[in-house]
This record gives structure tokens, sequence and C-alpha cells, in this order.
């Protein structure tokens, strides 16, 4: 990547906020920029994705792109080091942003920050992108819209303001009410009932056209684009593998009437392929090399400036084959019909007749030589599925004295141990036989690859069934920076793909400078016992470490290691922020056995003992979260003394054996619980009626019917990981604390495909049954994006029918705090915390209810359980309750300690309390009731004393709890 690319100032570009819902497909005038300097050059868009994103989220950014391509004459090219202007796609404060066109020379920002990655809200900050304002912003729009500026949140009054006369273009387009730039009614709302923008009635059939679709471009934003950069008014974008094409004077499919003819046709296809035309007809008039007014151009690349392949005229007798060199090519056909008029009458019906203009085809061609220092292979059909029985072989040759490098960005190849089915295989050389540097498949990104010598061969091969996401690599040349030369590095000089970094030795960490070592948290210990303990134990550890342990004893001795403490950011099933892990390492340094990653606030329930006489532990936190940390205890034991029982046919163990200290037990895999003989395993989970040694689990109903009952915990499909049975339906009933809602993620989802989910499905419902509100049904290959309920519980069923089986799914639920509640006459109630009575509250929680009531009523309130963290102003741990659902309601008061607040009765029909905790001390939290009571006039509280009559002070948001309430506040405003 450019270097200049990672320094730009996104607070120096101009953004434009966006937000989103609903679908729709009525029109009625529009905003597109008034200023040409705004416009791109030939249409031709460079772009250039930062590091950060996913190879899933370059797909989907390509996605997007193309559904731009497909129905105008817009191009998006990857950025080269020529070109000066271009977008960057990036994550800023603004969340989902663009400028409007073309800012100018140097790099301008696309940010698609957390909760944009959907596809129509790419489109849309493309539509910025291209060109385009909010349709509503339109100078005229008071004819078409109402703005309620009352209901639109503080400080986004700006998104609404109508723009100037002299900044928007209209082109004669009316107002589009489809259009995917128009807002949603309850953009930027105040509360999700709140309109804050509203189209006026029809005048006949007197119904509000539907705003703010997020699904594909309107047939209004289609013309307006094509008017707005003069696309041509015949042609067409082709992203397929084969099509057929043809001038429109061929078979006379279109009367000119004597006007000219200017067609341009653009095929487009992954990286790393080529496009095979084959013109069948080509006949027109001639000219000298074919400068006259009547020409068919063909370019190497996406527009009309890229190199010259060929200009052709007169008439060909034999097919015309071009291959290009690119991934894609640009098509002209011109004709100037008054040259037929300059014949004479009675022979102009009879050239024209001969003269019918060309017909053609054309094939991507996958594989081929490639000679350069760098490049992207993409597989057939990205960025979708790829095709199935494809067969493509690559053979990529660098510089002389250089090495061949594969750096992959995305991979998702159907599973198998052998990769039988569909695979990438890399080999050294071009020789079809030369040896074998790997053999991929599966969803897992593949190490970096490297070749020995300066050529290598790839090959891609798909059968006839399964198709996946596919895959993306990056080829570049490679040599060893640190072979000449230590770059300065204070202690090891490490080669990377295409760089070096520098490293330090255990016990130290590298300086901010990159090269310079100082003392770090780790080290070597070498006693016979001790501990460790994580950097500022018990205080919360630091963000952005990274400390390593190594314990080394006698050659003839085994290490025990002991966790005392341990409260990591994370769950165990996804340990990617913080996490520690343990691994015994070899006499050669290298790694022996990984014992595990962990993470989460349980700490590994056995002793870890290490398989040689060296054991490495590896603790590593990331940006945001804290939390207190670990403690451990280490001792050394002489191998013979304690042997592993579990070395010799796994201690007679069917799946997991863990050794003890003068012992073993087995263990069960996931679906799987152990036998009265302590060593086989049987399918099914723990049976428990409320608890099993103290911790709750999933207890069953009978059949294939489980409540889950716990705050977290993880479920699976029947059989799961083999695939799951035919004819068979699950139920899985969760239940939460109350005033706590439910987050289901699926970490592994592979069921049998289909466009309704009519034969293998997922259900979900919002509530305790099927007849509760649809969440939504699933199937396919790709898992649902995580998944909230509303209340504190929520309904899943699981159908296979009698045929195809596949792997099924892996899941993890957990509580989320907060969430909008309705009051009734019976009696609710709300829990601090979803662990209330088992443990205290964690830190840095941040928490938000709102209550509402029906029309006419009002909310009541009372405490019956209260003991927070004491302060004098309440600025560390505090309640605070609002007499409505707005930022500016009156705060009815701040409360802390162990004094049971007053009683609350709304004033209207909301009451909101906001619960927040510092990063510190923890009690026991709280307990409030809440139901429907009728309005009193001239409603009177109890101050309590001190903090109360306070001005509201900052909370203390913890990063992932403001994104995870932020994530349920978009979830509402944009369609999936």
């Amino acid at each position: 990547m450019d270097k200049e690319c990672e320094k730009f100032d996104l607070s120096k570009l101009f953004f434009f906020r966006s937000h989103y819902k609903k679908d729709n497909w009525r029109r009625n005038r529009r905003a597109a920029t008034g200023r040409p300097e705004r416009l791109w050059e030939y249409g031709v868009i460079p772009y250039e994705i930062l590091a950060n994103f996913s190879g899933d989220h370059h797909a989907l950014f390509r996605r997007a792109m193309n559904h731009w391509e497909n129905y105008t004459c817009v191009s998006f090219v990857p950025r080269t080091s020529e070109d000066v202007s271009y977008i960057v796609f990036t994550i800023a404060e603004c969340g989902c942003c663009s400028f409007v066109g073309k800012r100018g020379e140097g790099p301008q920002a696309i940010s698609i920050g957390k909760n944009c990655d959907k596809f129509g809200i790419v489109v849309h900050e493309l539509g910025h992108v291209v060109g385009f304002w909010h349709e509503h912003t339109r100078p005229d729009r008071d004819l078409y819209v109402d703005i309620f500026y009352k209901n639109i949140q503080q400080g986004q009054d700006y998104n609404f303001e109508k723009l100037k006369p002299s900044e928007v273009n209209s082109l004669g387009q009316s107002y589009d009410f489809a259009s995917i730039m128009h807002y949603a009614r309850d953009t930027f709302s105040r509360a999700m009932y709140l309109d804050t923008i509203l189209p006026k009635p029809d005048s006949s059939t007197h119904e509000r056209p539907e705003i703010g679709q997020r699904i594909r471009l309107s047939p209004g934003d289609i013309i307006q684009t094509n008017t707005l950069y003069k696309c041509a008014k015949c042609g067409q974008t082709f992203h397929e593998a084969s099509g057929i094409f043809s001038s429109p004077d061929y078979d006379n499919k279109v009367k000119t009437q004597g006007e000219p003819i200017h067609c341009e046709w653009r095929i487009n296809t992954a990286r790393g392929h080529r496009i095979l035309l084959n013109f069948t007809y080509i006949s027109m008039l001639d000219s000298t090399d074919c400068s006259g007014d009547n020409f068919l151009e063909v370019r190497d690349g996406p527009y009309a400036k890229s190199p010259l392949i060929g200009r052709y005229c007169g008439k060909y007798v034999e097919p015309l084959i071009i291959t290009s060199s690119s991934h894609r090519v640009w098509i002209q056909y011109h004709v100037a019909q008054a040259s037929l008029e300059d014949a004479p009458k009675k022979n102009a019906l009879k050239e024209k007749k001969k003269r019918r203009g060309f017909a053609a085809g054309f094939e991507v061609i996958c594989g081929g030589n490639i000679t350069a220092d760098n490049g992207v292979i993409e597989n057939p059909n990205y960025p979708y599925d790829y095709t199935p029985n494809s067969d493509c072989v690559w053979y990529i040759t660098v510089p002389e004295d250089y090495q061949v490098a594969i750096i992959f960005s995305m991979f998702q190849l159907e599973q198998h141990e052998d990769c039988i089915y569909d695979y990438v295989e890399f080999r050294e050389g071009h020789a079809d036989d030369g040896d074998v540097l790997a053999r991929v498949c599966g969803y897992s990104l593949p190490n970096s690859i490297k070749s020995n010598s300066n050529k290598m061969r790839v090959r891609f091969g798909s059968d006839a069934s399964v198709e996946k996401a596919g895959f993306s690599f990056n080829f570049i040349k490679e040599f060893d920076e640190c072979k000449t030369t230590n770059h300065g590095c204070r202690h090891k000089c490490v080669n990377t793909l295409g760089g070096y970094r520098c490293e330090c030795d255990i016990g130290y960490e590298l300086h901010s400078d990159g090269k310079s070592c100082e003392d770090a948290c780790g080290g070597y210990l070498k006693g016979e016992n001790g501990s460790l303990t994580s950097p500022n134990f018990p205080n919360l550890y630091p963000n952005k470490k990274r400390c390593v342990w190594e314990i080394k004893a006698h050659s003839q001795y085994r290490i025990f290691l002991n966790f005392t403490h341990f409260d990591l950011e994370g769950v165990l099933t996804n340990c990617e922020y913080d996490y520690i892990k343990v691994t015994s390492v070899d006499g050669d340094g290298e790694v022996a056995k990984v014992h595990g990653q962990f993470c989460g606030r349980i700490a590994p329930q056995f002793l870890l003992t290490s398989e040689t006489s060296h054991l490495r532990i590896e603790f590593v936190t990331d940006s945001s979260v804290q939390k207190s940390g670990f403690a451990a205890v280490y001792f050394t034991v002489l191998a013979r003394l304690d042997r592993d029982e579990c070395e010799v046919d796994n201690g007679g163990c069917e799946q997991i054996c863990k050794n003890m200290i003068g012992s073993y037990v087995c263990e069960c895999e996931s679906g799987y619980i152990l036998a009265s003989d302590g060593h086989h395993c049987k399918e099914g989970i723990p049976f428990c009626l409320k608890s099993c040694g103290g911790q709750r689990y999933p207890f069953r109903l009978g059949g294939c019917k489980f409540e889950l009952n716990a705050a977290f915990g993880q479920l699976t499909s029947p059989s799961y990981p083999e695939d799951y049975p035919n004819d068979k339906e699950c139920i899985w009933h969760f239940v939460t604390t109350p005033g706590h809602r439910l987050q289901l993620d699926f970490i592994e989802f592979e069921i049998e495909p289909h466009q309704d989910c009519a034969y293998d499905r997922i259900e979900l419902y919002d509530g305790s049954s099927i007849d509760s509100p649809s969440l939504g049904k699933y199937c396919g290959p790709k898992a649902p994006e995580k998944i909230t309920s509303s209340k504190n519980e929520l309904y899943m069923f699981f159908h296979s029918d009698s045929s195809v089986q596949r792997k099924g799914f892996q899941a993890h639920y957990t509580s989320v705090c907060g969430g909008t509640l309705r009051a009734e006459r019976s009696v609710g109630y709300v829990y601090s915390h979803a662990m209330y009575g088992g443990s205290n509250y964690e830190n840095r929680v941040a928490c938000e209810w709102t209550l509402l009531a029906e029309e006419g009523m009002s909310v009541e309130i009372q405490f019956t359980n209260f003991e927070l963290e004491e302060e004098v102003h309440c600025e560390y741990d505090y309640v605070e309750v609002y007499d409505g659902e707005s930022e500016n309601a009156m705060r009815l008061g701040r409360f802390c300690g162990n004094k049971l607040p007053s009683m609350f009765i709304s004033s209207g029909s909301v009451l909101r309390v906001r619960f927040r905790a510092d990063d510190t001390v923890t009690a026991k939290g709280f307990v409030y009731e809440y139901f429907l009571t009728d309005q009193v006039e001239g409603v009177t509280y109890t101050e309590q004393p001190g903090p109360t009559t306070r001005p509201p002070l900052e909370p203390v948001i913890n990063e992932r709890a403001n994104n995870r309430f932020a994530s349920r506040i978009a979830a509402r405003s944009y369609v999936h």
C-alpha cells in the first residue's frame, strides 16, 4: 500500500452522513451535483481499500461497485500510481459518510464504519462518490416532503438542510421517492416512532410514498447517472463469464433514421483473468487506417484512454478473434449515418443492408501466464461464488533473484480433509509435477506461501457440486530484507513478506521508534516454582500489550500451571480480542503442543501440564476493553513421579483425556456427555433441572427440546460437527434475566440452501413460542448477522427434511442489557445485570432502559433493591432516571450507594433509566419494578440529596458497549 494513503487527514475532507431504512419503487425531481469539476473524468473512479478491512468486506465493496457498473457507464478501477484523484475505503468517526463527487487532487475517504457494511448502504455511499446529494436536500424538496426538526436528534439538523440551486443540477429529472439516496422516515429520529421526514400524500391515492430503501438503484437513479455522465445511449456492461452482443443496426434492431450511432460496451471479470472476443460479423464503411467516422474500437482496459488493441472498419470475411491482456475491455462502435445519405438514393438501401455493423461474443479465460512484480488473482465469478467444474492454471513469473510470495485476503472453499473437491494448489516452478508448496481448501485464511525460485504454478479446481465464496490473493516479488543488513534493529531483524520488522528478546518490548528495545512484561522464569500475573494486576491491564513468559525446568521435569484468577475480555468461544495462549516448546524452540488459547472470566478448569520441560505463556491485549487480568502459579515435578496417563491409548477415554496430578479425567466434545463408565461419550448435553455443580446449564425437556436459562452459553445442531440427521426437529427456548435481551451469534453455519428455506432451516421468534413475532428464517452457507431479541425470551426452531444433510451450526448466546420495555398493568421487573444475585455487576457498564406506556397512561417504577458504589457526587457508578425519552428530557435524579431511590411516575408516557459503572469498584446492583398506571396531574418528585440536583455528568461508556447500543439503533434504520 502506498504510504501516502495512510497519512491523509480525514478531518479535512467534506463528508456527507448517511442513514437508512425500507424498500419501495415510486418516483417523482432530484439532487445531483451542479459543479462539473466534481464529476470523474470518463466516469472512471479509482479506488483503494485499506488493509483493516477483511476479505469479505473487499467482496462486498466489489459487489456494490458492480451494481453501479451494471446499470450505468461509471467504472470503478483499482488505483494505480498514476491516479492523482481516488477514493479510499476507510473507517472514520462519522461511521457511514463520503464526499459528494470528486474532491480534487489526492485521496478522498468513503467511510464504511461499524454497521455500515451492508450492500445497500455501500451502494448509497458510492452514490455520493458518483456525485449525488441526498434526495431530500433538493431546493424544491418542500413540494414533496415535510421535515420535522423537533424530532431530529440534537446536532444532526444539518443533514436536513436544503441545498442552494447553484449546488444542484436536476437535469430535468423529477423528485425520486424511491432513490437509494433518500433518507427513511425516522432517520436521525429522537425516538423510533417519531418521523423526521414525511412524504406528502399522493393527490390521487392520498397515500404517502415509501422512502429510504437500501436495496438497489431506482430507475430514477439510473437515468440521472447516465444523464450526468453523458453515457452512450446504447451498449452495456457485462460481468458474466460469457455472452453475445451486436450493434443496434445489426438485423435492423434499431431504426436510426439517419442519426449517428455511438455505443459503448464494457466487459469486466475477476482479476487474474482475461477476455476472449470473437467478432463473427463486421461490415462497415471502410477508410484508411479506419480513421474516418465509421469504426469499431477495442481497448485493453475500462475506458476510452486505455491501451488500444485495435480499430476496425470495412468488411471482414473471417471472424476476428481478440484476447485481452487485462481483466477488462472497452468497446466503442461509431457510425456517422450521414455517410449513407451521400450515396445515390437507389443505392442507399442496398448499401445500408450491406453494412449491418457487427455481431460478437465473448468468453472469460481463467489462468494463463503472468509476468509482473505484483498482482491480484481471484476465483472465477469473483466477488460472487465461484463456478462449478472450474480448472484454472496460472504461471506466475517475477524478476530474477526474487521469489514469488502469496498473501491471501479472502478464502472460502468447500471443506475436505485432503482438499479433493475444491482446492487451490501451489507448486514450485511452472512444471505440472513441481514440488507442492501448499494445497488449501476450507474456511480458514491460509498462511502466506513462498516459492524458492522466481516462478510459481497456481491451480484452482472445483467439482460439480458445492460452490463457496471463493478466494482472492496478492502475489508479490519477495526477497530477504534482513539477509544483508539488520536495518538498525537493536535485537533481531525478522524478514516479512514484502518488508521486515524488528523484534526484541524475551523480557523486552519494542520501543515506539520501531527499532530499539526496552524492559517489558514477561521474561524467563527458571525457579522450581513461582507465580506470574498480568501487568498492573489486580488493577486493569493496559491496552496494546504483548507479554511472553518462558518457564524452563530441568529436562526430566514437567511444568504444571494453575490459574488462580482469570478475567479477560471475550468469551471462550471467541478469543480474538484479549487472550492467553499456552504452548509447550521442544528443544529446538519449536512448538510441541498448543494447550489452548483462553479468555473470558472462566479460567481453564484443569491443571495445564507441559509436554516438555519448557512452557511458554503469551498474553495479548487489543486497543479497547480492559479487565483485571490473571494470576497463576506454577511448579515443576520430576516426570517419572507423575506420568501422563493420557499418553498411552488416550487414557482409555473415547474423546478427550485431561491429565491431572497423579490421575486423569475423561471429557467429551460439544454435543456429547460422559457415560456412566467415565470413559465413553454419548450424544446429549448435561441434564439439570436448575444447576450442575453451581453452574447453570441448559436442560432437556424431552426429545430435541431445550430450555436455556443461563445468561450466556453455547449450542449446536444435532450431531455437530458431523452432518445433522434427516427428518429432525429441534426447539431451543432461551430465557435470560428480566430487563435484558438475548443476542445470538452463529460461529459456524451450513444448512441446505433454498431460496425460501423450504427444505432445512432455522426459524427465530422474538418471544416464547412460534406465535411470537418472527425474526427471520435462515438457511444456506452464510451465517446470519447477530440476532438480538427485544425482550428476555427468544425461541428457535430447527427443521431438516428427508434428503440433503449439511454440517449444521454452532452458536453462542449472551445477554445484552437495556432495551425498550412496554409497561402493563401487571408488574414487570428489571435487574441491573444478567448475573444478579450470583455476582456483582461488571466494570465499565453502560445500560439504558426506555419504559413505554400506552397513550394517555403513565409508567411507574419502584426500586426494591439498590446497592451501588457510593460516592458523594455519584460520579463513579450511578443510576439516572429521566422523565421522557429524548436527551433533553428532565433528569429526575442520579443515585448511588445503598439507599433506595424514590418512586417515580412519568408525566407523559415514557420514563428512561440509565445505569453507568466505571472501571474499579463493583457492587450487588439493583432491582426495580415497573407497571402501567393512570396519569396523575401535577406529579412531583422527592429529590435525593446532593447529586440529584447536579447537572448531568458525562457518562462513562465502554467502547464496545457503546457500539452494541449504536448497533441496536442502526438495526432498525435499514433493510437487511
